[in-house]
């Protein structure tokens, strides 16, 4: 749901201003100190970010929430796992290839990337596939800024990604596993250029920690989380849909849209409710789910005439 854009929201909204000043201080520099080992810490994402009139209007969760309790396979299967493994994974240098359909394709350092357009804060809320939520205050920009000036060509009609494949840092990343690496996805163009999809690199005003996709992750709010792939590496152009590891793997369980749908259950869960995450690490609370994520108004025209059942 889009805010007024005369008035965008901010966390100073939700928060009472001393203790907002004080808790960002205090989250910029404790994660200053987890990301000072990588020599990563982009000034892009240090500063203070634009708000956005995309915000949605919702509280948004503990940074401990959200750094404590989430999905990255590369580092274990527990949700805890990403927090106690990633500390190893280094970021700095990082270079996203872009390839395929463009004018420019060629290595992009980090910085670079985060020059295609002023840094924004996104208060986006977030869906797991597995029936859980969140509300996430990332900093990006978007990815359309990026796809512009690598100068995407007439007959691209898809963006490919690629997560970062280091075995030697991400120890799941192993043929044991189970999972095909490195992990992928991908979006149809127009869903790319969206204004809703960004390249997030920051978390409350901070540089993305490791176990939340650093130094650069796709961020999709109206997909569930898994199509918001970590720890970007590449990203191509092509007239033809990729594959994403999901729906390679579990074709009858994840399909290529992924988009919110209660109407859609997964075949071992009902997707009608979620559960918050927040109030306690194991709070039961349940909340209906909207359609798109709460992002209908926005997003619901890139899918007019299309059979959302079949289209999962």
């Amino acid at each position: 749901m889009r805010n007024d854009p005369k008035r965008p929201l901010t966390h100073a909204d939700v928060t009472p201003k001393e203790l907002f000043l004080n808790r960002r201080a205090l989250m910029a520099g404790a994660l200053a100190g987890s990301v000072a080992g990588s020599g990563l810490f982009a000034a892009a994402a240090v500063a203070k970010p634009a708000a956005s009139p995309y915000s949605t209007d919702a509280a948004p969760n503990a940074l401990k929430d959200i750094t404590s309790y989430n999905n990255y396979y590369e580092f274990g299967f527990g949700k805890e796992d990403p927090a106690q493994n990633a500390g190893r994974l280094v970021t700095d240098p990082w270079t996203v290839e872009i390839a395929g359909l463009v004018d420019r394709p060629g290595n992009w350092g980090l910085d670079d990337v985060l020059r295609s357009a002023p840094a924004e804060e996104r208060i986006y809320r977030f869906r797991c596939v597995e029936a859980w939520s969140m509300v996430i205050p990332w900093t990006g920009f978007p990815l359309s800024a990026l796809l512009n000036r690598a100068g995407v060509q007439p007959s691209a009609k898809y963006v490919a990604f690629q997560t970062l494949y280091r075995p030697s840092q991400m120890p799941m990343q192993t043929p044991g596993s189970g999972i095909e690496w490195p992990y992928v996805e991908g979006l149809r163009l127009d869903e790319a250029m969206h204004p809703l999809t960004i390249l997030a690199s920051g978390l409350y005003d901070a540089p993305l920690p490791n176990q939340s996709g650093a130094p650069l992750r796709l961020v999709v709010p109206w997909k569930y989380g898994f199509k918001s792939i970590k720890a970007v590496v590449k990203i191509t152009l092509t007239d033809r849909q990729p594959p994403t590891t999901w729906n390679r793997m579990q074709p009858n369980e994840y399909g290529f849209y992924a988009n919110v749908n209660p109407a859609v259950d997964h075949p071992r869960w009902s997707q009608a409710t979620e559960r918050r995450i927040g109030g306690g690490l194991f709070s039961s609370r349940r909340v209906p789910t909207l359609p798109f994520n709460g992002y209908g108004e926005e997003v619901a025209s890139l899918y007019s005439g299309m059979d959302l059942r079949a289209n999962y």
